[in-house]
């Protein structure tokens, strides 16, 4: 059976998505023609991007394994090996070793 879709609903949605995503975007544009002076609002311009990145990076970190413990290895050792310089692809290989040895440990192990 084929399903009904009714496109005013999805154009009128579409739309108000791509409103709600332009105007974040738009606003400062529109009215902050001056350099930003405020030593507060330009340290909190300049740290957004990791807060959001971090916000939307951590629950695909903690739920993307088997299980918690080996989602919490994998992000230890990602942290670690990021504080101490090491190249992108070593972080990243290295928290993907650490989730595996963790879940291959904890199948061992008796529930």
């Amino acid at each position: 059976m084929e399903q009904m879709y009714n496109y005013g609903y999805v154009l009128t949605a579409v739309a108000v998505m791509a409103l709600v995503t332009y105007i974040p975007r738009m606003i400062p544009l529109t009215f902050m023609r001056k350099k930003i002076t405020s030593r507060f609002v330009r340290s909190f311009l300049y740290y957004m991007p990791y807060a959001v990145l971090t916000a939307m990076t951590l629950p695909a970190i903690l739920y993307s394994t088997s299980g918690m413990a080996s989602a919490v290895a994998g992000l230890i050792v990602a942290v670690i090996l990021a504080y101490r310089n090491r190249s992108l692809l070593t972080v990243a290989l290295g928290a993907v070793a650490a989730v595996f040895v963790v879940e291959r440990v904890l199948a061992f192990l008796p529930m």
